[in-house]
């Protein structure tokens, strides 16, 4: 079992961008034509595309919900899309657009009762931002003060499909996965764990191959920067993701 790649689209004003641990002063635009850019990325082999609303992250408007929705249907692999999703209705609305999986953040905290209920007839994520071990809510721009194993504990048995773990104090910076923090939730929760910020090279990805907790490893990788700056390519980051593998991986095919 490999790690999955998923290449990530971060929409601001309709435009690709990333940000620099999450500031949203910080901001690099990477290509005004996000559909393309997600079309390439299928291509090239990607098995999922991650998308980003973060101006719904901000202020709670789908703002680019046209734009995740044309991403969807121009791409024969799932999407998954967060930020902004704090009710039914929105959560419905991606959905209806074409979206796979629907990644909730700060409503996930702030009404656990919502995960539950879109989880009943939908796959949903729970996207955990956090600064150290602390969960941000509101687009990385407030601190929860609650730590991220408590409230993965909390997600255990509402049928969530993933947590998506973004390491704000390494995400855009390309210096490497936080390893530690990612390693120890492993052993704290059996949902699955999809690795997200840091990576800037294909070592980084090749140290997450082998990252294991309590015969637990994480199943999924999100990369932005790296891909879209050149540092490796969609193709060589699943080449890396496909080995070596774990004992423990070897044990499951």
């Amino acid at each position: 079992m490999s790690l999955e790649l998923y290449p990530a689209i971060d929409l601001r004003d309709g435009k690709c961008v990333r940000l620099y641990q999450g500031d949203y002063a910080q901001e690099t635009v990477y290509g005004d034509d996000p559909v393309s850019q997600a079309k390439q990325f299928a291509d090239a082999g990607a098995p999922w595309i991650h998308v980003v609303d973060l101006d719904a992250a901000k202020s709670g408007v789908a703002t680019n919900l046209d734009v995740v929705a044309a991403i969807a249907q121009a791409v024969d692999v799932p999407v998954q899309t967060g930020g902004g999703v704090r009710s039914v209705e929105a959560a419905r609305a991606l959905f209806d657009g074409g979206v796979e999986r629907v990644v909730i953040g700060t409503a996930a905290l702030e009404n656990p009762e919502l995960v539950r209920t879109v989880a009943t007839s939908n796959r949903v994520a729970v996207g955990l931002d956090v600064r150290g071990t602390d969960v941000a809510v509101h687009g990385w721009t407030e601190g929860s003060g609650r730590h991220i194993h408590d409230v993965a504990g909390e997600f255990a048995a509402m049928g969530v499909d993933a947590l998506i773990v973004t390491q704000i104090n390494v995400d855009g910076t390309m210096e490497g996965p936080d390893l530690e923090g990612l390693g120890a939730l492993l052993g704290h929760t059996q949902i699955d764990v999809i690795a997200s910020g840091g990576v800037g090279n294909l070592s980084h990805l090749e140290a997450l191959t082998t990252l294991e907790n309590a015969g637990r490893a994480p199943t999924g990788v999100i990369v932005g920067r790296a891909i879209y700056e050149g540092s490796f390519t969609v193709e060589q980051a699943i080449a890396a993701l496909d080995g070596p593998q774990s004992p423990h991986q070897e044990n499951q095919q």
